[in-house]
C-alpha cells in the first residue's frame, strides 16, 4: 500500500483495491458523486454501481458511522470515511473496534459527514480479510487524497501568481505605472526602478527550472514573468546597477552571464538601464539583443547604445504625434461593452509589438483583434496593412510614452517641406517634416551605418511590407536564401527583424529620413 501511495497515489491504490476485491473501488463525495474510480474488468461493474454507492454513502452520512456495508444479493458494498476515524487510528487488527454489527453495518462512531468515502463493491461472498484490508488502506489513501488536493491548490496558487505577474508586466508595457505598482504590492520582490529588462530563451519546456536558476543567480532581486507570447521565453525585470538596491557580492558575474553559463542551451538578451516607466522600451531592446545573442558563442548579449527615435523628434514631433493620435485618445465608445480609448491604445501597442501574437498578449480572440484594428485605422485615417502607416503609428505611440523634457530641443530645419511619403496616409503625412530634422537624420545615419552601401536586401524587404515571400521574389532568390540574408542582417544591425518585436519600423523611418535628405533631381 505504501509503495503504491508513493509511486502512483490515489489512482494506483484504487486499481490495486479493485483487483484485490475482484470488483469496483472508488472515492465518493458526501453527496454521492463518484470522484475517482477503478474496476478490475468491465464485466466487474454491477448495474448502476454509481447509484448503489451514492445511496450507501448517503446512509453512512445520515447514521454517522465509521463504516458501512450493504448487500444486494450478488454483491456487497463496503464503505469507509476517509477522515473522521477516532484519534490514533484503527486498532492493530485493522477493523473498527467491535467488528461487524449483526445488522450488516459497522458499530457507530463519530464520523465526518463532509468527508469523502472509500467505496468497494465486491461479489458475494466477501473474501476473507477484505474488510481488514480496506480498514488498513484508509490511512494511506486519505493521505494520498489530501496530498493531491494540496498539490492542485498549489498549482492554482502558482497559476494565480503567474497571471498576476503577467498582468503587472502588461500594465508596465502599456505605461500604467501606478496601477502596476499597486497590483505588484502583494507580491515579491518589489518592482525596482530603474531597471534592465532581460529576455531568456529556454529550450523545450524547462522554463520553471530556468526561473529557479535566475532566482538563485541574482538572489531573488528580479521580477520574473513567463512570457505570454513566446512559450520558451522568460522575462526578467532586473534592478539596474545604479538602482540603489543591495548589489550582488563583489566580483559576482552579472545575472545574464551567470544564467547563460549555468543553463547550457539558453540564450539571453539584456537591455540598457531604463526607467521602470519605460519597460516597453527595455523589452524591445532585450528582444533585439536576444537576436544577436543567438549568433554568439557566449549565448548572451547586451543592447548596444542607440537612441530611441522618440527622443530625437523634438517638440514638433510631439505636436505631430498628439495630432495624429487625438481621434483615438478622445474616442468615446457607442456602447458600454465596446473598447474605449485606453483599450484601443493598448491593442495598437501590443499589435505593433507582437503582430498576430497580440491575441496571446491581450488574451482576446483573433476576430476581436481584427475588429479593434479596423476601428483604430478608421479613427486615425491609417491603412494598417501598410508598413509606412504602421511605422508612423508606432513612432507616435512611442513619442506619447516618452516624457516631454527627454525630447531633443527643436532645431530649425532649412529643408523645404516634402510631400507625403509614398504609401503613407494623409493623417501620417506630416511625418516627413519630422524626419527632416537634423537630429533625426543623425539618428538615421547611426541606424543604417552597419549596412552602408549594402542596403538592397533591407530596402527590398521593407518595400515588400516585411513579408518573406515577396522579398525573395524581389531579390530573385529562394525564400530560405532571403531568410539567411535577413538573419545575417540581424547580426550586423544587432536588431531582430524576422520575429516581433521587429526593428522594421525604425529601419523604415531611418531609410525614409535618408531618402528625404538625399539631393532631389
Amino acid at each position: 500500500m505504501h509503495r503504491l501511495a508513493r509511486t502512483g497515489g490515489t489512482a494506483e491504490l484504487l486499481r490495486w483495491l479493485a483487483w484485490r476485491a475482484e470488483g469496483w473501488a472508488g472515492i465518493v463525495g458526501p453527496d454521492g458523486t463518484v470522484l475517482h474510480a477503478a474496476a478490475r474488468t468491465a464485466g466487474a461493474m454491477v448495474p448502476d454501481v454509481a447509484g448503489l454507492v451514492a445511496e450507501s454513502a448517503s446512509a453512512l452520512a445520515e447514521r454517522g458511522v465509521q463504516a458501512y456495508s450493504v448487500d444486494t444479493g450478488e454483491h456487497t458494498a463496503l464503505l469507509f470515511p476517509l477522515s473522521g476515524f477516532p484519534q490514533g487510528g484503527f486498532p492493530q487488527s485493522g477493523l473498527p473496534q467491535g467488528g461487524l454489527s449483526p445488522h450488516g453495518g459497522f458499530p457507530q462512531g463519530v464520523g465526518d459527514p463532509a468527508a469523502p468515502v472509500l467505496a468497494v463493491v465486491t461479489p458475494r461472498p466477501v473474501a476473507a480479510g477484505l474488510a481488514t484490508l480496506l480498514a488498513d488502506v484508509v490511512l494511506p489513501l486519505s493521505l494520498c487524497l489530501q496530498a493531491e488536493t494540496l498539490e492542485r491548490k498549489r498549482r492554482r496558487v502558482d497559476l494565480a501568481e503567474s497571471r498576476s505577474r503577467e498582468a503587472v508586466l502588461h500594465l508596465l508595457m502599456t505605461g500604467q505605472l501606478s496601477i502596476a505598482q499597486q497590483v505588484a504590492g502583494a507580491l515579491r520582490p518589489r518592482l525596482p526602478d530603474p531597471v534592465r529588462v532581460c529576455v531568456v530563451e529556454c529550450s523545450g519546456d524547462d522554463r520553471d527550472e530556468v526561473a529557479r536558476v535566475c532566482v538563485d543567480a541574482d538572489g531573488g532581486r528580479s521580477w520574473i514573468v513567463r512570457c505570454p507570447v513566446y512559450a520558451r521565453h522568460l522575462i526578467l525585470v532586473m534592478p539596474a546597477e545604479d538602482a540603489g538596491e543591495k548589489a550582488p557580492e563583489p566580483g559576482a558575474a552579472p545575472t545574464d552571464e551567470t544564467v547563460a553559463a549555468r543553463v547550457g542551451d539558453c540564450v539571453v538578451g539584456v537591455s540598457e538601464p531604463v526607467p521602470l516607466a519605460d519597460t516597453a522600451t527595455g523589452y524591445r531592446q532585450a528582444f533585439h539583443a536576444l537576436a544577436v545573442a543567438r549568433e554568439l558563442p557566449t549565448r548572451y548579449a547586451r543592447f548596444g547604445v542607440s537612441p530611441d527615435p522618440a527622443l530625437v523628434v523634438g517638440p514638433a514631433g510631439r505636436r505631430w504625434a498628439d495630432e495624429l493620435l487625438n481621434p483615438l485618445l478622445t474616442h468615446v465608445p457607442r456602447r458600454a461593452q465596446d473598447p474605449g480609448s485606453q483599450e484601443l491604445l493598448a491593442t495598437a501597442t501590443s499589435w505593433l509589438a507582437f503582430s498576430s501574437h497580440a491575441t496571446d498578449h491581450l488574451k482576446v480572440h483573433r476576430n476581436t483583434l481584427a475588429a479593434r484594428l479596423r476601428l483604430i485605422g478608421e479613427l486615425l485615417g491609417l491603412d494598417l496593412h501598410r508598413l509606412a502607416d504602421q511605422s508612423a503609428l508606432d513612432l507616435a505611440l512611442r513619442v506619447r510614452a516618452t516624457p516631454a523634457p527627454a525630447c531633443t530641443p527643436e532645431v530649425p530645419s532649412s529643408a523645404p517641406p516634402f510631400p507625403y511619403a509614398s504609401g503613407t496616409s494623409q493623417a501620417a503625412g506630416g511625418l516627413d517634416a519630422i524626419l527632416c530634422r537634423p537630429a533625426v537624420r543623425d539618428w538615421a545615419d547611426q541606424q543604417l551605418a552597419p549596412v552602408l552601401g549594402a542596403e538592397e536586401t533591407l530596402r527590398t524587404w521593407l518595400r515588400c511590407e516585411g513579408r518573406l515571400g515577396p522579398t525573395a521574389a524581389g531579390l530573385g532568390i529562394s525564400a530560405p536564401g532571403a531568410r539567411k540574408r535577413l538573419t545575417r542582417l540581424e547580426t550586423v544591425l544587432q536588431r531582430s527583424l524576422l520575429r516581433p518585436p521587429s526593428a522594421r519600423y525604425d529601419l523604415w523611418l531611418a531609410l525614409r529620413s535618408r531618402d528625404l535628405a538625399a539631393p532631389r533631381h
